[in-house]
């Protein structure tokens, strides 16, 4: 991405590590994964304690486990814009990682990888709008592992 394409920082949404329990309208866990048997990412979605939705993707075996985690986390934000487009109209969402890397990744404005840069698009505007009041993103227990 061209530097004159980074997002400022001020136009950033809100992602930060969770500390506490915060309640926002929906609640995703994410994680991703590398194993012998493949490299996977997974997302569950949640509106209260209602599973509304499942993502789970099959990567390339060259990709590593945080491209994993972070794919999930991007596929997350996308289905979130899917999601306030059709009759759930959230105004804030939690996105669960298990990933320290990713969670730092995400809080350095200097980290220009792409996954990275997508998620922080993705988090920021939504076809020409803010998606949601504010995108929590941080450590948590994993609901999609259970799923």
């Amino acid at each position: 991405m061209e530097i004159q394409n980074w997002p400022h920082p001020a136009e950033g949404g809100t992602i930060h590590k969770v500390e506490g329990n915060e309640e926002t309208s929906i609640q995703v866990y994410t994680d991703g994964s590398k194993q012998e048997q493949g490299v996977g990412s997974r997302a569950v979605i949640f509106e209260g304690s209602e599973m509304i939705d499942k993502l789970q993707f099959k990567l390339d075996n060259r990709c590593s486990n945080n491209q994993a985690e972070q794919l999930a986390i991007l596929k997350a934000l996308e289905k979130l814009e899917v999601l306030s487009r059709q009759s759930i109209n959230p105004n804030s969402a939690t996105i669960f990682t298990d990933s320290r890397i990713t969670l730092d990744s995400l809080q350095n404005y200097k980290n220009h990888g792409f996954l990275v840069e997508e998620i922080t698009k993705k988090n920021c505007w939504s076809g020409g709008k803010r998606m949601a009041n504010k995108v929590l993103v941080g450590e948590g227990p994993h609901r999609s592992a259970r799923q």
